[in-house]
């Protein structure tokens, strides 16, 4: 199916940086800072009324092909939207939900386990960093205390050296992660691209983050539109921009009807 390639160029088209139709496209979604406002807490964000609704609106208009790319759990993204179930790539690719249910899970490491442990015992040292506990995954976040960065950092890294090729450094937003290695965003958006109903159609991925490059880049191999939430200094593949999670939210509700 041929998409429509228009981008809004007016104000009486769509969010500007977005397609003014989802007609024909495959829709890639990041989720903290690009459907939910970026929080001080990773437990702290919130989900806008209505935003499920319109999701699950979007997903009927492309036939389905709309999913869910983070860097959050599978079991994360089940709560945040517990009253429906979208294809979801978690963890940076390295977990797997369809529509129908039917799952990935990536297992954990004994490795792994004992880093987690690591690093939530030396946060008690940090005071403001939060650790998160991802499951097959372990983020230190210090948007509380950004003058503990390097720190926390150099700390991580020794962690995933110890690790060997089992995991993954990930930087982004005020967080350092420990992720499986083997995968990222872009290989999630390929993946979804060679399956039903993504197939045959023009890709669209929105993310706000480091983590999005990986994606953002795949998409412009596919000869679809990357979009950037959020202006930025630092350089970006992602081929267009949008201020705000809120247009993001504002152009779904738009195509949703």
């Amino acid at each position: 199916m041929q998409a429509d390639t228009g981008t809004t160029t007016s104000p009486n088209d769509a969010v500007s940086g977005l397609p003014a139709t989802v007609d024909g496209w495959a829709v890639f979604l990041d989720i903290d800072g690009t459907l939910l406002d970026i929080a001080e807490t990773p437990g702290a964000v919130a989900v806008p009324e209505g935003l499920q609704a319109d999701l699950a609106a979007l997903s009927r208009r492309t036939a389905g092909a709309l999913a869910l790319v983070t860097g959050r759990s599978l079991d994360f993204v089940d709560r945040a939207f517990p009253a429906h179930a979208f294809h979801v790539a978690g963890l940076h690719g390295a977990e797997w939900r369809d529509a129908a249910g039917q799952r990935f899970d990536c297992p954990v490491g004994p490795g792994l386990e004992a880093a987690k442990r690591l690093v939530t015992e030396k946060a008690a040292d940090w005071p403001g960093v939060v650790v998160e506990d991802k499951g097959a995954a372990v983020a230190a976040h210090y948007r509380l205390a950004p003058q503990m960065e390097a720190v926390v950092r150099r700390f991580m890294e020794g962690l995933a050296e110890g690790l060997g090729g089992q995991c993954h450094l990930q930087s982004g937003k005020s967080v350092v992660e420990i992720r499986p290695a083997g995968g990222d965003k872009g290989a999630a958006v390929q993946r979804f691209m060679s399956l039903s109903p993504f197939r045959d159609r023009r890709p669209l991925a929105v993310g706000d983050d480091l983590t999005d490059e990986s994606m953002f880049a795949a998409v412009n191999r596919l000869g679809g539109v990357s979009v950037r939430v959020g202006r930025s200094m630092q350089p970006s593949a992602a081929s267009s921009v949008v201020d705000s999670p809120a247009e993001v939210r504002n152009w779904i509700a738009k195509m949703a009807r």
